[in-house]
């Protein structure tokens, strides 16, 4: 009984203290007999429902995700992919289907992992930041800031894990279709990769990677966040759950195009020292931007700031940037594909999990 009554009175004192907070908020706060980690099979089914969600989103957006990466790596002199339309076009003609949905295996392959390891850590650094704020401060909550280096951590986690993936994704969208492709898969390409350039050029341009997630995993997670505190606020709601889809969706489009924009000079750099020294790239570089930028044996850049100063030098600042536009153009379609996924897979697992993204 007196159990009973002290756990009734720790509740009824944090009725007002749970309004306004994000599952990682409330999971810090939570009473000792139910902050206990769920059930392994609890996890494994919502680690599953955020994998499936992001493959069915990243696969619906594939032929844009195929078009950025040509523009980010194609020769600036004589540019093959020169808009979104245009560009979608000279892939189905040339290439067909599987031209536009090039990669999109090794992404899909990248992206289960990568959900799975970004979320969760990033709901645990969040937590134990949040627990050691009230350590001090009993009503003390998550900042945009604080938001941002729990997001920052959880990225650079993530993209460390899965980089090697994402290098060969980025091999397999390059390359042509037909009998001139070097690489036959994601096996093959790895295998390849390795005998050919080295085991430590699997991760080429991790650097720039790095450095690009934290502002653009930081950034999305404190913006979304961040907009669901303060609709929450000005509409006098309980919890995120009160907000719509259309919402959520919104709030997930705006902290996506956000974190992109200040990211996307990285993306490029990543993209460019991916190819580098890969001898099939200069049929999307250009044979002269390939001859230009050699400096020792089959290596383009010595670097991530020797990459950034001789693409901007030859091409002009704009280069950092191109992409963007079918960049933008799958973020919105991308996190509203993710998160209706995402919920059906829930409903049917019976899982029940908020993945804020």
């Amino acid at each position: 009984k007196g159990w009973t009554s002290h756990r009734i009175s720790s509740k009824n004192t944090r009725v007002s203290d749970t309004k306004h907070r994000t599952m990682a908020e409330t999971a810090a706060v939570a009473p000792p007999e139910t902050s206990s980690l769920p059930p392994m099979a609890s996890i494994l089914k919502s680690l599953l429902a955020g994998g499936i969600a992001g493959g069915v989103s990243r696969t619906a957006v594939a032929p844009l995700e195929r078009l950025k990466i040509l523009q980010q790596v194609q020769d600036a002199t004589k540019p093959q992919y020169t808009g979104v339309v245009q560009g979608l076009i000279r892939i189905w003609k040339t290439e067909g289907f599987r031209g536009m949905m090039k990669g999109n295996g090794a992404n899909c392959v990248r992206i289960m992992p990568n959900s799975a390891v970004k979320f969760l850590t990033y709901e645990e650094l969040a937590s134990f930041i949040l627990r050691k704020m009230r350590e001090t401060d009993p009503d003390a909550n998550m900042t945009p800031v604080l938001r941002l280096c729990a997001g920052a951590g959880a990225g650079i986690v993530a993209m460390s894990a899965t980089y090697p993936l994402d290098m060969v994704r980025g091999r397999l969208t390059v390359q042509r279709s037909g009998e001139g492709a070097q690489y036959r898969g994601i096996l093959h390409a790895t295998g390849l990769i390795v005998r050919s350039e080295g085991l430590r050029s699997l991760y080429k341009g991790w650097l720039p990677s790095v450095l690009g997630v934290i502002p653009y995993v930081g950034l999305n997670f404190a913006v979304y966040e961040s907009l669901k505190d303060w609709l929450l606020k000005r509409n006098g709601l309980k919890n995120d759950q009160d907000l719509s889809v259309a919402t959520r969706l919104t709030c997930g489009a705006i902290a996506g195009s956000i974190g992109q924009t200040v990211a996307f000079p990285l993306d490029v750099v990543r993209r460019r020292l991916q190819v580098a020294g890969w001898q099939g790239a200069s049929e999307i570089t250009g044979d002269a931007a390939d001859s230009l930028l050699k400096s020792k044996g089959t290596a383009h850049y010595n670097g991530m700031v020797d990459c950034f100063i001789k693409t901007v030098r030859e091409e002009g600042f704009q280069a950092l940037f191109r992409g963007l536009m079918p960049n933008y153009l799958k973020v919105a379609p991308s996190i509203a594909i993710a998160f209706v996924s995402y919920e059906q897979c829930k409903k049917s697992l019976g899982v029940e999990l908020k993945i804020g993204d």
